[in-house]
């Protein structure tokens, strides 16, 4: 899918919103942009390809709950999803803007959120991941039969978290919990896979029926049998600094709030910036300013 990087004022921006109860209408809300001279089929296609990013190609424990897409008359869209770990309770939102985002797998995100980074997360549109992906397209590309064969093999050992085999020799090696197999895979989706022979991994993850635990089993099948691993680093890249006005994740600690808004006024203040540009940023910055640090005359 092309994506258009067009760089005009935003302008009559539209907003479709949804929850996981209604995320079955956001297609329908979608093609209604097509009223307004819209490329409504268009912008459904990215709208599931988002969301099977997010739910698929990264597996990090959240779950995804809210579905925010922006548009505007020029076709440009940014998207905002929100997932949530019930375990925890903290929640994560995941970026997206057409004025970055050139490939849905090869790290697309223009920002990932979250109160906490995990030791250990799938990301298959990780630049690290970039052979994986495209061993797990071969695998399906053979017989589903020898694919079954292949899971089952490594699914044995999984279990355990040993994989004797692995090294080329019969030393045991643990196989970290994270990585345990999933205990099943959609065959039909890798019969499906194997019929149209996909070209590229963009085509297999779009794929119905290609859902978390077909992804998981091919990045281990091609990590533990074909030496190939995916990346298990989290992507995310920005934590919440000071918490929430809810207390989630934590109290805002308001002296350290009140110091890096006057660590950052002072950088502007000594910055080589025009001075048109300096009143500009002071302005936007004290919109975030308490009273007490907005200084009188």
């Amino acid at each position: 899918m092309k994506f258009r990087r067009i760089r005009k004022r935003q302008k009559n921006t539209r907003t479709v919103t949804t929850t996981i109860l209604a995320s079955r209408k956001v297609p329908a809300q979608l093609r209604a942009l097509e009223d307004y001279g819209l490329d409504g089929t268009g912008l459904v296609d990215i709208s599931r390809s988002v969301a099977k990013v997010d739910n698929a190609g990264i597996q990090d424990g959240y779950n995804l709950y809210q579905h925010l897409f922006f548009v505007d008359s020029e076709e440009n869209w940014t998207v905002v999803q929100q997932g949530m770990d019930n375990d925890s309770n903290d929640a994560r939102r995941y970026h997206w803007s057409s004025f970055i985002t050139d490939s849905f797998i090869d790290e697309p995100h223009s920002g990932l959120i979250s109160g906490q980074i995990r030791d250990a997360a799938l990301d298959m549109t990780s630049k690290v991941s970039s052979d994986c992906r495209e061993v797990s397209v071969d695998i399906v590309k053979e017989d589903p039969a020898r694919v079954r064969r292949y899971f089952e093999d490594v699914k044995s050992y999984g279990q355990s978290t040993l994989i004797p085999w692995i090294e080329g020799d019969d030393s045991p090696r643990e196989l970290p919990s994270y990585k345990v197999m999933p205990t099943r895979m959609d065959w039909d989706a890798v019969r499906r896979a194997y019929e149209t022979q996909p070209s590229d991994y963009e085509d297999l993850l779009f794929m119905q029926g290609v859902g978390p635990a077909t992804v998981r089993g091919l990045s281990l099948i091609s990590e533990m049998i074909f030496g190939t691993p995916a990346s298990w680093a989290d992507p995310v890249r920005m934590c919440f600094a000071f918490g929430g006005k809810d207390g989630v994740p934590f109290p805002v600690p308001r002296k350290a709030y009140d110091k890096a808004i006057e660590f950052m006024e002072q950088a502007l203040s000594d910055s080589k910036v025009g001075r048109q540009d300096k009143v500009l940023g002071l302005k936007r910055l004290r919109k975030f300013a308490p009273p007490i640090l907005v200084q009188t005359k």
